[in-house]
């Protein structure tokens, strides 16, 4: 967390080059970076392949440090562990117990005006199912927007890979602690906002 914006923006253009070389077949493209917020947001978005971390940090400019919570078994596979290590920017998360360490470091992330990116599904689906509570329990207890995005689940060789940005929204914003109740009804929300993202996505293409 002592790593320096300046420091991220290096390691970001510098990764980001590697990636897109590795990725030359996929590339990337973007739509609704009109919609990020400055400051600290959790970005909540679906999960279908490993490389969707990458697609969704280099959709949004070097200026925004991003952290990433991620399953700690990616740590250990080869060449991609690595990689993800060196980074700087991975909060690794032990699933089979709760991880408090990785928690306060995502909340101290947000809390010092920085971003969040969570899959709320916890593991990667083909269709967008139902959300854990965690992203929702930072968003609240830290007062952060919750951004959700939709990446297209298509990897088509020489197709590009399109990530859908949509409005950033507050999720709780009631002048009392959240329940458990709470933190169930706002994880529904952002999957539903997420769904919305990818529904408006699907419109726009039969529209042509």
């Amino acid at each position: 967390m002592k790593k320096s914006l300046g420091f991220y923006q290096l390691v970001y253009l510098v990764s980001k080059f590697i990636f897109t070389i590795m990725a030359f077949r996929t590339p990337l493209k973007v739509f609704g970076r009109e919609n990020i917020p400055k400051g600290k947001a959790v970005i909540c978005a679906n999960h279908v392949h490993a490389s969707d971390p990458f697609y969704i940090v280099y959709s949004f400019p070097s200026r925004d440090k991003i952290w990433i919570m991620t399953k700690e078994e990616l740590k250990h596979l080869p060449v991609l562990g690595p990689f993800m290590n060196w980074l700087g920017f991975i909060i690794w998360v032990r699933r089979s117990k709760a991880d408090v360490g990785a928690v306060k470091t995502a909340l101290k992330a947000l809390k010092g005006n920085e971003k969040l990116l969570i899959f709320p599904e916890g593991t990667r689906h083909d269709e967008i199912g139902e959300g854990k509570t965690g992203a929702a329990m930072m968003a609240i207890r830290t007062g952060s927007p919750v951004l959700p995005v939709y990446i297209s689940p298509e990897r088509k060789l020489f197709h590009r890979t399109k990530v859908y940005i949509g409005e950033p929204y507050e999720p709780f914003t009631e002048d009392r602690r959240a329940t458990a109740e709470d933190y169930e009804k706002v994880t529904e929300e952002i999957m539903d906002h997420i769904r919305a993202v990818r529904d408006s996505r699907q419109e726009r293409e039969a529209r042509g």
